[in-house]
């Protein structure tokens, strides 16, 4: 059996008794066709089943209507509702992404960073794996880049992420009137500019509580090893701080595994607010972050300079809200402590 014949402009053409550059501007919206051959030209496309060439469109008009996308991890849920908004807003304005994730690994992000150039995009936006992000650009990127979400060690790009460090002291000053004396902050590594902010944040707090930081990785097994020693020992902390989701998720399923209640033996707060945290009991004190706004954001900053904006580079800080749950009441640790 011969393989079926995709369907082609020119069929088009044929078959609507029209020509090439008829069916083209049909197909492009222009407004100097009769209705009656757009009416004759759309018949036939769906007749047909013809599907435009959007590659060899772009190829031949010499504009690129794609945006590359690059996060550090696909797997968080955080990323994946960051593209989602992006993918809605490009859409909005006629453009397509290309998406790729980095593994958090700077070397692959380089990698991809390198690969997205041959789709050619009219610009990039990118939430690096650390501040080393513009080290590991390719030689002669030319198109407008944004970044969001972990400040770049370089100046010059536009930038919208979260103001990490207020949201950060808030949960500090919490756990201290609360009542906790020592807390355990856990993240995944301090060479990520908001895991950095969110840290000097917490531990900037006022008061008698004392904070320790621990780096555990980005691997889930690993990291659940290293949090195990701290936490199987007689000096446990009376509360514990995750600084983001990934981390919260494996440090809070160890929490359960030791058989540790929260809050009645320890007091638990996390960056990165996701839906499990409210649905669990108790719920958990988080901190959201405004992820929608911030692609928005993001989006409006790359629309701009792809429109051909000049001036000086932007940066923009999005405010966190703090939710206050009973992971955190009263009648936990920070009680006892007060009245030891």
């Amino acid at each position: 059996m011969s393989k079926p014949q995709t369907p082609s402009i020119r069929m088009v053409a044929e078959r609507a008794g029209v020509s090439v550059a008829t069916v083209s501007n049909v197909l492009n919206g222009k407004a100097s066709v009769s209705p009656d051959f757009a009416e004759r030209v759309l018949k036939a496309v769906r007749e047909l089943g013809y599907v435009v060439d959007i590659a060899a469109s772009r190829l031949r008009s010499g504009k690129a209507a794609l945006v590359g996308v690059v996060v550090p991890d696909l797997t968080n849920p955080m990323f994946a509702s960051f593209v989602s908004t992006l993918e809605h807003a490009a859409r909005l304005d006629g453009y397509d992404l290309v998406v790729v994730s980095a593994r958090n690994d700077p070397a692959e992000e380089a990698d991809r960073l390198s690969n997205l150039r041959s789709w050619r995009p009219a610009g990039l936006i990118v939430i690096p794996c650390d501040g080393a992000f513009a080290a590991r650009l390719p030689a002669g990127q030319s198109v407008p880049i944004v970044v969001a979400d972990r400040i770049p060690d370089a100046a010059g790009f536009d930038l919208v992420a979260v103001d990490n460090g207020p949201a950060s002291a808030a949960i500090g000053r919490h756990l201290g009137i609360v009542g906790c004396r020592t807390c355990l902050v856990v993240g995944s590594s301090l060479a990520i500019s908001n895991v950095r902010e969110r840290w000097e944040g917490v531990s900037s707090a006022s008061g008698s509580i004392a904070f320790e930081m621990l780096e555990v990785g980005f691997e889930p097994e690993a990291a659940t090893a290293v949090l195990a020693q701290h936490l199987g020992g007689a000096a446990r902390p009376d509360a514990l701080f995750a600084l983001d989701h990934m981390t919260s998720l494996a440090l809070y399923r160890l929490v359960g595994s030791l058989g540790l209640r929260i809050p009645d033996d320890i007091a638990y707060a996390s960056f990165d607010e996701m839906e499990w945290m409210r649905l669990v009991s108790p719920a958990l004190t988080a901190v959201r972050q405004p992820v929608e706004a911030m692609a928005d954001e993001a989006w409006a900053l790359l629309s701009r300079r792809m429109s051909g904006g000049g001036g000086e580079a932007v940066t923009q800080r999005l405010a966190c809200a703090v939710e206050f749950r009973g992971s955190t009441s009263r009648e936990g640790p920070a009680r006892r402590s007060a009245a030891a």
